[in-house]
Formats: structure tokens, C-alpha cells, sequence
């Protein structure tokens, strides 16, 4: 089943770039200004999205995205207002790869069939349920699959060669690569050792092109997960950090954030 990702990581491939993926929180601050944000990312050299629906108990996040998951919610959002607006974004970028990344409770309360149904009505490439480990989870893939959405799985930095293997079997569209172990967050850029040797064994596992995540924050950080191997690299708390510093200023947050894209995306360049 070819996607929107394999289709983008084959382009930027042919073009020796690597890929920019940055996550935010649906509906963070509000349903309109998370468009304009979502608009801001893409046009500014976004390659993929990962978004997160808002929840109120998080496990991965760090206390930056869980301010994102708290605003969208207070502001009453809920799951119906972000598959809108996933709608509204995959109609005006038909092409962007989309990935969630969300809480399996998001999935179990309507029921893995509803969500996958919808996730596929409004053009979801691909699903990571954030606290559901590979060994775990075989219900979520097959009905996952059979809306056409590929599932993602994590390789955490201690994973065994069991977990590297299982990972790069079950995870469609892209691998997810975790930096460091803890919460997210954009202060804690400390790296785990042993990624060189992590990226080369889900390579020779055969796994999807591999996307490093967890406290990405600067375009050197980039560069070097691209050196080692990786396809690309994922950033969301640094921009989440740039949402939360500009709530009562949404030109100042759109420029910030449009600077940071475009600075980021440059460090994948060949």
C-alpha cells in the first residue's frame, strides 16, 4: 500500500533532503488559530504533520504539551472539533503526509472501528498510539489496516533486538525514533548514546524510514539525526513552547513559528 508518506520520503530521497515533521495539539488555543498555525508549518517547509488530539492525561508529554492538551480542552475542543478540523487541513493539502499521535483511550472509548473509519474519512495517513507497546498491539493494527491507515510504532532508546525486530515488522509509513527516554520536552536535548546502532539494526530489520523524536529543538540536532541515518526528525515541544509564549499574539506566534520552520526545514537540505 503506497501512501503519502512513502510517496514523500521517496521524493525528498531524489531530492537528497531529509524530512522536517513538526507536532502540535489540534484545536490548541482554539479551533481557528490552530488552522492558521497548521497553515504556518506547512508554508513554511512542514514535510509531514504529526498531530495530537488533546487529552487530559497524557502520559509521554512533558508540561509543555500538556499545556497544549489543557488549552484545547478548556476551550472545550474534544475529538469531534479535531477530525474538522483534520477535514479542513486535508482538503486544503491533499498531498501532506498526516500522522496522529494520540493516547489508546482516544481509540478504545469510540471504539478502534469508528476511529479508524473516521481517521480514514478525513485523509489520516497514519496512527502512533503513544502508550500502547508493539507487543501489545495487533488489535489496533488489523483494524488500522483494514481503514488503510498505517500504524507506527515506537523504538525507545533500551529497545532489545526483539523490540527493534517487532517494530520495524509491525510500523507502516514511518518508524518513530525516540531520542532519549522521559517525557517530551524541548529543555532536554540529551541524546541517547547507542543511536547509530539503533538506526542500523531497524535498518537491517527492514524497518520504515525512521523519523527521530524527542527534544528535537535546533537545526544542528537535525543535521546530526540525518548523519546518523535517520530520515528525518520530529519536533514538537519547541513549537509548542512558541504557541504557549505568544497566546494573546497571534502575528508575533505565526512569525516565530514561520522562522523556526523554514530554519529547521534548511537543515535537511543536501
Amino acid at each position: 500500500m503506497s501512501n503519502r508518506f512513502d510517496r514523500c520520503f521517496q521524493r525528498l530521497k531524489a531530492q537528497n533532503q531529509g524530512a522536517f515533521v513538526p507536532f502540535v495539539t489540534l484545536c490548541d488555543p482554539d479551533f481557528d488559530r490552530s488552522l492558521a498555525i497548521i497553515d504556518t508549518l506547512v508554508a513554511n517547509g512542514a514535510d509531514a504533520l504529526e498531530l495530537g488530539f488533546p487529552f487530559s492525561d497524557p502520559l509521554l508529554d512533558g508540561p509543555v504539551i500538556q499545556g497544549a492538551n489543557k488549552r484545547a480542552l478548556e476551550a472545550g475542543y474534544s475529538t469531534d472539533a479535531c477530525f474538522e478540523l483534520l477535514a479542513k487541513v486535508r482538503a486544503k493539502y491533499p498531498e501532506i503526509p498526516i500522522s496522529l499521535l494520540l493516547c489508546a483511550n482516544l481509540i478504545f472509548v469510540p471504539t478502534a472501528e469508528v476511529f479508524y473509519q473516521r481517521c480514514q474519512a478525513v485523509g489520516v495517513d497514519a496512527v502512533l498510539v503513544a502508550d500502547v507497546p508493539v507487543e501489545y498491539a495487533d488489535e489496533f493494527s488489523q483494524v488500522a489496516k483494514k481503514y488503510a491507515i498505517a500504524p507506527v510504532f515506537i523504538c525507545p532508546p533500551n529497545a532489545s533486538q526483539k523490540t527493534i525486530e517487532a517494530v520495524a515488522k509491525a510500523s507502516e509509513g514511518y518508524t518513530y525514533l525516540v531520542s532519549r527516554s522521559g517525557v517530551t520536552s524541548a529543555e532536554n536535548q540529551q541524546q541517547a548514546g547507542n543511536l547509530d546502532d539503533l538506526i542500523v539494526r531497524l535498518k537491517e530489520a527492514n524497518a520504515p524510514p525512521i523519523l527521530q523524536g524527542f527534544g528535537i529543538a535546533q537545526p544542528e540536532q537535525v543535521k546530526e539525526a540525518l548523519r546518523l541515518g535517520a530520515a528525518g526528525a520530529i519536533s514538537g515541544s519547541a513549537i509548542v513552547k512558541i504557541i504557549e509564549r505568544h497566546l494573546d499574539n497571534q502575528p508575533a506566534l505565526l512569525a516565530e513559528l514561520a522562522d523556526f520552520v523554514k530554519r529547521m526545514k534548511q537543515s535537511t537540505l543536501g
